[in-house]
């Protein structure tokens, strides 16, 4: 009997070994959370709410720092957690969600692969929107066809360039955009200045977030928002998959919609060791879950709709298997 219990006790110790080095990894260690965004706008306010807590379910309790990283629609910080950032799950990114998208449409700068990324999850499925600013003239899409709108943007990889686009070239829009601001928050800062009349995407959430009086007082007017479903806020603005004329264009627009899923994604960089992925994972899905985690999200007012990283993965692949046709019809659509 006592050497029976021997022989099964060798594979025992040695299954839970991984799991073991895992934990003893992060004790005394430190994450960082790059955040492709400048300091104030939501993907900030949100990598700064995941720091807060991810730590108290990392066995080892890891101190959590954040760093912003803004560049490129987000595009820099990508490239940078896909081939330079360290490999062994002491980096985090969050992003733009359109980063897949805009990865399979090929779009300026992008050398990063979606798919190998270390997917760890998302916190929120709110539409995005293309709004203005009140003092635009322009209340609804009709009259954005009749007057040129001036729209502030980071670059050309972002979504605030190409949604102004891509309803230009479907419906024949007007809008002008303007190139060039460091994050969310500048373009923000451009249309109370009078610089700009509007801003060609951003989550609802986000604006409730950042500007809840600009929300309450009617200062930002969304026209159109983009997502599976209208937000319970606007009902009477149209969603961009109901304004579709044809099944090409439904397929345009599922493309081009289909981060919306997947916004405030969190990822690691690619091939990161599978024991740490799953701890990443699993105190991810934990802190989604925690009281304490709530009520601070809630203090932020942010929009809870999380998805798993294994969930986050799946939509991925769809996006990133788009056939190629539909892609070269967006592609057309958002060029300049």
């Amino acid at each position: 009997m006592k050497a029976w219990s021997w022989t099964v006790a060798i594979p025992v110790a040695l299954s839970l070994a991984p799991a073991a080095l895992a934990n003893d990894f992060y004790q005394g260690k430190t994450i960082t959370v790059v955040v492709a965004t400048s300091a104030g706008g939501g993907y900030d306010t949100n990598g700064r709410l995941l720091a807060r807590h991810i730590g108290r379910f990392i066995p080892g309790s890891p101190t959590v720092i954040v760093t912003n990283m803004p560049g490129a629609s987000g595009v820099k910080a990508v490239n940078y957690l896909y081939a330079i950032a360290p490999k062994d799950g002491t980096t985090i990114a969050t992003f733009n969600s359109a980063m897949p998208y805009l990865e399979r449409v090929g779009s300026p700068g992008v050398t990063f692969k979606s798919g190998e990324l270390s997917w760890i999850g998302n916190l929120s499925q709110s539409v995005q929107t293309v709004a203005v600013w009140y003092k635009s003239g322009v209340k609804t899409l009709d009259d954005a066809k009749k007057k040129e709108v001036v729209m502030g943007a980071l670059g050309d990889a972002g979504t605030m360039v190409q949604f102004p686009r891509l309803l230009n070239s479907v419906f024949g829009t007007k809008f002008r955009v303007v190139k060039g601001y460091e994050g969310g928050a500048s373009v923000d800062l451009a249309m109370e200045r009078g610089e700009v009349e509007g801003r060609g995407a951003g989550a609802w959430y986000t604006w409730k977030n950042t500007h809840p009086d600009w929300v309450k007082e009617g200062k930002i007017v969304p026209i159109v928002q983009i997502g599976p479903k209208k937000h319970p806020d606007l009902p009477n603005v149209p969603l961009l998959g109901d304004l579709a004329q044809n099944d090409e264009q439904h397929q345009m627009f599922d493309l081009i919609a289909g981060n919306v899923v997947i916004e405030r994604p969190f990822a690691a960089p690619p091939h990161i060791p599978a024991d740490r992925l799953e701890i990443l994972r699993h105190a991810f899905d934990e802190m989604v879950k925690d009281p304490a985690f709530l009520a601070d999200a809630e203090k932020i007012d942010t929009d809870l709709d999380p998805n798993s990283g294994a969930e986050l993965e799946k939509i991925i692949a769809r996006i990133v298997a788009t056939p190629q046709p539909v892609v070269e019809k967006v592609k057309a659509a958002v060029e300049d």
